[in-house]
């Protein structure tokens, strides 16, 4: 058994519990309300409907089941680690990997390799999601940091939440932008019209701020630096798609953009072209700030090779 205990602070006065929950545990919402259905969440040590709103100074307690934990089979996949010790593993995670199992997914995720590459991991985050305090969508790929244990979970997680964390991100975006740099700053939040993407046309977005630069322009498309202030999902993809420069092979976002290149005709991108360069954040044990880089992947690098010809 997993056990969260959190005390409401003023500022999240009027939440509904499960919404909250999921903040602060990083469990998923039909998880965290199963959980309040079986008496598994309590508040001021009674237990609450799903739609209850907090108030200050209540005190929740959610024990977690953790028998999928249990069965996270530990597979032998090659990953690349960045840097490990007692507390946390930051790795290189490759593009077309998703992270924890979820339907359609029971196997070959960055948890199962990392079950395998790392003995010392626990369960915070909640069952199948130990560690993780952030994550990348399957296509993108680049740098992330799996908290081992308890303690380095909820500093990490709290380091998120008060975006302290230094998140650097590079894209090939198609369109060239009027400006050299800028900002986008659009509330985003799950679409109307349908619920497995997000959108910046909504009545009830959460804030997102997104800083960019161009890199390099080339004649239909341009390399951009983007730093996240925000984790919202998806954010990257849904700020550029929603100015008008979607994320190249973004099949969400954007649609099937073919480019004509000199030397190869049509390219067209097998991904959506975006990746996680750089994380910073200070470490949770010995309180070390650290910054963690990863190489432009080689599809990417091809596509920038093929744009400039």
């Amino acid at each position: 058994m997993t056990s969260h205990r959190v005390k409401v602070q003023e500022k999240d006065y009027g939440k509904r519990i499960d919404i909250l929950a999921v903040a602060e545990t990083g469990i998923t919402r039909s998880q965290i309300q199963r959980l309040i259905k079986k008496g598994f969440l309590l508040v001021d040590s009674r237990t609450v409907r799903q739609n209850y709103r907090v108030k200050a100074g209540d005190v929740i307690v959610l024990t977690a089941e953790d028998e999928k934990w249990e069965h996270l089979i530990a597979e032998a996949i090659p990953i690349e680690i960045l840097y490990m010790d007692e507390h946390l593993v930051v790795v290189n995670k490759p593009s077309g990997m998703v992270v924890y199992p979820a339907a359609g997914h029971s196997s070959g995720t960055l948890m199962n390799a990392l079950f395998h590459h790392c003995k010392k991991l626990e369960a915070p985050g909640g069952p199948l999601r130990p560690g993780i305090v952030h994550r990348l969508d399957k296509d993108t790929s680049g740098v992330m940091v799996v908290a081992l244990d308890s303690a380095a979970y909820y500093n990490l997680a709290e380091q998120f939440k008060q975006r302290t964390i230094n998140r650097r991100y590079v894209a090939l975006i198609y369109g060239n932008p009027k400006e050299n740099s800028g900002q986008i700053s659009l509330a985003i939040g799950r679409s109307e019209s349908d619920r497995k993407k997000m959108s910046t046309r909504v009545r009830r977005g959460k804030e997102a701020l997104t800083i960019w630069k161009v890199i390099e322009r080339f004649r239909q498309a341009s390399l951009i630096e983007a730093k996240l202030r925000t984790g919202r999902t998806h954010q990257i993809r849904v700020h550029f798609a929603s100015i008008g420069h979607p994320v190249l092979g973004d099949r969400t976002y954007g649609k099937k953009i073919e480019m004509e290149t000199r030397e190869r005709g049509k390219l067209a991108f097998p991904r959506q072209m975006l990746h996680a360069e750089s994380l910073g954040f200070i470490h949770p044990v010995t309180g070390e700030y650290l910054e963690f880089h990863s190489l432009m992947p080689d599809d990417m690098e091809e596509s920038i090779k093929q744009l400039r010809g």
